[in-house]
């Protein structure tokens, strides 16, 4: 790949530093994505600047029409500290004729909208979890047709916000306490699904028409008491300490065989061409001791650390770090977004 201008897009607060020295590991955790992704394309040859947002399209307007870059490596994740407006930023690059990387603001919003997604899915005949969506702020009625053990969250936010081990519920008491507890903290709506027993498994992918998908990983979750294992909580997910204490680590998925890793891509394929995903996801999934398997969630922005659960699935396929971000950055380049095709002159 020839040598590019690549603007970088990360929140304002995760700008890292020029290097680790002096920093802990717990710091590091913060901005290593943001550290990594820099680092790695600078070491590939690439002229790379690095752009903090938090709310002002200003500035990433000034960067693009001054600076020119060939790139933007979109890892946004929020706008003015909302989940769902990082589709903004990616429509306002197509408005800009801005090539990036990561998903199209279609994919975006439908793969973010969990509800919408659920439904688009069930069209599909893809499985997912039963549900049902408790409006924040109306007046709500537990059906008695639901369904225990159930799992609460909330409906938009995602990195496992609002979810501990009591978002399993098994009556209504807790139920009710539960959906108001998301409503209150997240200041979302509530999602309520049936809670699926079994192994939690990964599956990356990248491309945009052409998807090519990497071995299946999974969650172990260690030493962690029954009672508090077989959920990814915040602290399972992001907490350093907390993982080493328990032995919490993600890994290939072992023993699956040769007929279900084929079903986990397959459908992970059909679920990326249903959403109108481009550039590269993560599908989460559970299986049950039956082998039946459920969608809980296609994620859109895969956290792109060296070494975390997207790159290692990466490296197993033979895809070096430094190779999979050049990979993305081409997925970013040959994009066919709508302007590319419009008669109107930039």
């Amino acid at each position: 790949m020839k040598k590019l201008r690549v603007l970088v897009l990360m929140h304002e607060s995760l700008v890292p530093p020029d290097t680790l020295a002096g920093y802990t590991p717990q710091q590091i955790e913060e901005w290593k994505t943001e550290y990594d992704v820099m680092a790695f394309l600078r070491e590939a040859g690439h002229e790379v600047r690095a752009l903090g947002l938090y709310d002002n399209l200003a500035e990433l307007r000034t960067e693009i029409a001054t600076w020119k870059p060939d790139v933007a490596f979109n890892l946004l994740q929020e706008f003015q500290g909302i989940v769902t407006y990082d589709q903004h930023i990616v429509a306002f690059l197509e408005l800009m004729r801005q090539p990036y990387t990561g998903c199209n603001p279609r994919g975006m919003m439908l793969s973010r909208d969990k509800v919408l997604s659920k439904q688009l899915m069930a069209y599909h005949r893809i499985p997912t979890p039963q549900f049902a969506l408790f409006r924040r702020e109306r007046p709500y009625r537990l059906s008695a047709k639901l369904r225990y053990p159930l799992f609460v969250k909330s409906a938009t936010e995602d990195a496992s916000l609002g979810i501990s081990q009591a978002s399993i519920v098994d009556d209504r008491v807790r139920l009710r306490e539960r959906i108001d507890f998301i409503h209150e903290s997240t200041k979302t709506d509530a999602l309520v699904e049936e809670y699926i027993e079994g192994r939690e498994l990964y599956v990356g992918l990248c491309g945009n028409e052409r998807l090519r998908t990497f071995p299946v990983w999974e969650m172990n979750f260690g030493t962690l008491p029954k009672l508090m294992s077989g959920i990814a909580t915040r602290r399972v997910k992001w907490n350093l300490k907390y993982q080493q204490k328990h032995g919490i680590e993600t890994g290939r998925a072992m023993g699956l065989g040769e007929a279900a890793e084929e079903n986990l891509s397959r459908l992970s394929k059909r679920i990326y061409s249903a959403l109108h995903m481009t550039g590269y996801a993560r599908m989460d999934f559970r299986m049950r001791a039956d082998g039946s398997v459920y969608l809980l969630e296609a994620n859109c922005n895969p956290n792109l650390s060296n070494g975390e659960d997207f790159a290692a699935a990466a490296a197993a396929a033979g895809i070096s770090y430094g190779s999979l971000l050049e990979r993305l950055v081409r997925l970013g380049l040959d994009y066919e977004a709508e302007w590319r095709s419009s008669d109107v002159p930039a």
